[in-house]
């Protein structure tokens, strides 16, 4: 099995080495070469020059704008060899560009697939993300053998934005209950508890949850090295609210916990991991 990937941030790094570990021969190309040669497998000249030498591409990127950088962009995807190639694009993205990444795409031969991830650098490197895909069913019936070599729940829901807009709405979930941990947390020292005590009786109580249960250690130690970062959260919520917007519906939680993300970016911590929403919220 031979595949592309572009995207070797926390997240794409550690699904790649999952790719390799399962014996997929992956052409890789990311903006700082560097990051690309830790992983000793061949090394694209551009997303391009990929595209002519795999039949799918794994895409994990930062937002909407750098996937259609790399698509469209000098040396991009589209100046490849497009033609029956499938594109598998874990980035979370804003759920209007991704109607324009399927007919884009298309309309050079090849398929698109939303493939948003829920999980992070550990269930990456497990195997173990949930993957949701919207696109061709033909092309995701090509792709599954390797999408179920980083996913352990896969849920195909067909129609394009399907996969995005859920991935989003998933992330309503992952931001409020973090930044509610984080309070709870906070709340629970200020009373004269300690981090330990506080921790435990949160999992044994109403905050047992995958995301606790997932941080815990980080909050512990107060090791906030990034596994998934505010800035992409925040990220996140904001495509989240202009979902809602087209919806008439309003974002309450969301909305909130997107505020409170965004605080970390005056802090300069909005590149560590989204746990450390704990800082900001310790200090009131």
């Amino acid at each position: 099995m031979k595949a592309g990937f572009i995207g070797l941030g926390n997240l794409g790094k550690a699904m790649a080495k999952r790719l390799i570990s399962q014996g997929v021969e992956l052409v890789v190309w990311n903006r700082t070469r560097e990051k690309a040669q830790e992983l000793g497998v061949d090394i694209a000249e551009s997303p391009a020059s990929l595209l002519s030498e795999v039949d799918f591409v794994f895409l994990c990127l930062f937002d909407s704008d750098a996937v259609k950088s790399v698509a469209t962009g000098k040396g991009g995807l589209l100046e490849g060899e497009c033609e029956g190639k499938v594109i598998i694009d874990t980035t979370t993205n804003h759920f209007e560009a991704v109607t324009y990444f399927h007919e884009v795409f298309k309309e050079h031969g090849a398929y698109y697939l939303e493939s948003p991830v829920l999980g992070s650098v550990i269930p990456a490197s497990l195997g173990k993300l949930t993957v949701l895909v919207s696109g061709e069913k033909q092309a995701y019936e090509r792709a599954l053998p390797y999408i179920e070599k980083i996913g352990e729940n896969i849920f195909y829901l067909g129609e394009p934005t399907l996969a995005t807009k859920m991935k989003l709405i998933n992330n309503l979930a992952l931001g409020s209950f973090m930044a509610t941990i984080a309070e709870a947390l906070a709340f629970g020292e200020a009373i004269g508890l300690s981090k330990e005590k506080v921790l435990e009786i949160l999992s044994a109580g109403a905050g047992n949850s995958m995301v606790l249960n997932a941080k815990k250690e980080k909050l512990l130690k107060e090791d906030f090295t990034t596994h998934f970062s505010s800035a992409l959260i925040y990220k996140d919520l904001h495509y989240l609210q202009d979902l809602a917007r087209t919806l008439k519906r309003p974002l309450f939680m969301g909305s909130i916990a997107k505020e409170l993300f965004a605080m970390t970016f005056p802090k300069n911590m909005d590149n560590l991991d989204f746990s450390a929403i704990y800082r900001i919220l310790k200090e009131y």
